[in-house]
């Protein structure tokens, strides 16, 4: 436990944004997955490129945000960004 008053407030907060961060997380990966799905689908034939292509601004969008908030390093976010992009531009 901590010992100073500021240590339990510095913990009290990271308690907090560590759900605040995991939340954030778990919705990138959500987003990322529909894109996924979407882009499987328009291989398959099933989707058009209209829906794949919010799919990936969307996809896009969170990665970046994530990125900006400190949650995962930028480089990771432009790998992953540039990986999705490749899905699509394949077709």
């Amino acid at each position: 436990m901590a010992n100073h008053k500021s240590a339990a407030k510095r913990a009290r907060q990271n308690v907090k944004k560590n759900l605040r961060n995991k939340s954030y997380i778990a919705m990138v990966k959500t987003i990322v997955k529909k894109f996924l799905v979407g882009a499987g689908e328009l291989k398959a034939g099933k989707k058009d490129s209209a829906e794949v292509q919010k799919l990936f601004a969307g996809a896009q969008s969170a990665l970046c945000k994530a990125s900006a908030k400190g949650l995962i390093h930028k480089n990771n976010a432009s790998r992953r960004v540039g990986r999705l992009y490749k899905m699509i531009a394949a077709k």
